[in-house]
């Protein structure tokens, strides 16, 4: 590894930005940008954006990122994206959607229209199932292509490629076709433990087209994250970004499973990945759990070999709405305006806001659960993704009373962010019941890092929670990818330990163990409640 100071570009395409960073050798993030995305989103549970617009955002950020590090353009030896495993239909005669807005070419994760083909899918109960938790999610691609071909077939028929929206940017980049293991594996039911797709599964679930195309469509090659991808930045790439052509490109992550990265290997334990719950709060949050051998979770997506760590086998569940769904909740409450009007007077969001506003209260963060006192929350306002992977339930409130002040909106916010925690203590009961364990939980994202949220996951699941250094761990698990394909590490392994660390930690307050234990117990009784309120409505 030489010494010499190189660059490495990670790019991170949320639901809501496009964000650049700039990093060194060590993992130091230099300067960073966003550009806001724009998103469709209609009644009808439809979530819509375009990839031209996601790209010109994309470039923006890395433009003004190179700039604000005020380093040399040709030091920047490396460029890694993570996304959103959201669908993008290329080449097509129109949209996904509205065929007055053709430029809407992406189905965005969160769209939840193929939620009946997932359903007639998992009724086929083809053994590929049993890779994603027994239970395919409306949010995976399969279920979204059968729906294209079912209700738009002109659409289907006509395009040229789907990509999974990191895969769509390495191509953009580098003119590749290649598909990462990551997304392909996670979202698509490719066997990466057997390096193939099932043709059967296709066929039986009625995309057998695509089997007769040789996945030509979809991704006839298949390869790990960090691979060098073509020659690397294509001469118009480079154009648009303000690189020079040739910047390596490294094949790219799902954005939570690039948060996973950027944080799992910092303890710099040898057996840090494995021990370490990388849990990523974002719009949504994900649960990432490596281990040696594959387990089983029902409900619990995966196992996935190499999905994330290389080598590994990668469990993965979460939640659907998880920042969103704070932001649903406390939006709801008589004092939102008022209080989003102060935040901002402080430069802050809502929900930090509220978080400091609760600190603010009590002599340790511990005590903050006591200020929820009456209230509960079970904020599955997009289904439980896991671990009962049930996309019809719904949010339950408990408690409200006629309180239309501040006061009353801080404790609302604590009880959905315990009911976010109670969420995360299921999910790590489901897997310690197949063999996975853990000793610590990785925070990342910027909700989840406050030190309000880590003490209330540590007290609410009995884990410590760790907070890397990078105050942009997703961004950094992308750049590890740029440091990778640059040459810079030989493997993704060397550069997990030697470009994050963990800055500090909240510890369990077993004084507050019998009250979290309460509210849990509450939590799964108003959640059992609503699971059967939802089957007979839907009757």
């Amino acid at each position: 590894m030489s010494d010499t100071m190189q660059y490495f570009l990670g790019v991170d395409v949320g639901t809501g930005s496009a964000r650049a960073g700039v990093f060194d050798n060590r993992g130091h993030l230099i300067s960073s940008a966003k550009t806001a995305l724009e998103m469709h989103r209609s009644d009808t549970g439809h979530f819509e954006q375009s990839s031209a617009q996601v790209w010109r955002s994309v470039c923006a950020s890395v433009r003004e990122a190179v700039a604000g590090a005020e380093v040399d353009p040709d030091l920047i030896v490396g460029i890694g994206f993570d996304a959103t495993c959201s669908l993008v239909v290329q080449g097509a005669t129109s949209g996904v959607g509205d065929p007055n807005h053709p430029e809407r070419d992406i189905i965005v994760w969160s769209d939840h229209r193929a939620r009946t083909q997932a359903e007639r899918i998992n009724a086929n109960g083809h053994s590929v199932l049993d890779y994603v938790g027994g239970t395919i999610s409306p949010e995976m691609q399969t279920p979204k292509l059968l729906w294209l071909r079912e209700n738009l077939p002109e659409v289907y028929s006509s395009a040229a490629h789907f990509f999974d929206l990191t895969d769509f940017l390495t191509w953009k980049a580098s003119g590749a076709l290649e598909r990462s293991i990551c997304t392909v594996t996670c979202k698509w039911t490719y066997l990466a433990h057997e390096d193939r797709w099932d043709a059967g599964y296709f066929h039986s679930i009625g995309l057998g087209d695509l089997v007769d195309q040789e996945f030509a469509r979809i991704g006839p090659r298949v390869v790990p994250a960090g691979t060098s991808l073509g020659k690397g930045l294509t001469q118009q790439a480079a154009a648009e970004m303000g690189l020079r052509a040739g910047v390596a490109v490294a094949a790219g992550l799902i954005d939570a499973h690039a948060g996973g990265v950027g944080t799992v290997g910092a303890s710099g334990a040898s057996d840090a990945a494995c021990q370490t719950m990388a849990y990523v709060f974002g719009t949504s949050s994900c649960t990432m759990t490596s281990s040696t051998v594959a387990h089983f979770v029902p409900g619990v997506w995966g196992p996935y070999r190499s999905a994330m760590v290389p080598g590994l086998w990668l469990n993965e569940g979460g939640q659907s709405a998880a920042g969103a769904a704070l932001d649903q909740l406390t939006a709801s409450h008589p004092a939102s305006a008022e209080a989003a009007q102060l935040a901002a007077e402080c430069g802050m969001g809502l929900t930090q806001w509220l978080a400091d506003q609760a600190l603010n209260k009590v002599a340790h963060p511990s005590e903050a659960v006591g200020l929820a006192h009456g209230l509960h929350v079970v904020p599955e306002y997009l289904g439980n993704r896991a671990p009962f992977a049930d996309p019809k339930r719904r949010a339950v409130v408990a408690g409200l009373g006629l309180q239309q002040g501040i006061d009353s909106l801080v404790a609302l916010y604590l009880a959905g962010l315990c009911g976010l925690a109670y969420g995360l203590r299921q999910i790590l009961q489901a897997q310690a019941g197949q063999g996975i364990t853990v000793r610590a939980l990785s925070v990342s994202g910027g909700a989840g890092t406050h030190p309000l949220s880590c003490q209330v996951l540590a007290d609410a699941t009995g884990l410590p929670v760790e907070v890397t250094e990078s105050t942009e761990p997703v961004l950094l698990g992308s750049a590890m990818l740029a440091a990778v394909a640059a040459g810079r590490y030989g493997a993704l392994t060397d550069a997990m330990p030697n470009m994050s660390r963990v800055a500090r930690r909240a510890t369990p307050n077993s004084s507050y163990a019998a009250q979290h234990q309460q509210r849990f117990d509450a939590f799964t009784e108003l959640q059992s409640v609503a699971a059967r309120l939802a089957t007979i409505e839907s009757r």
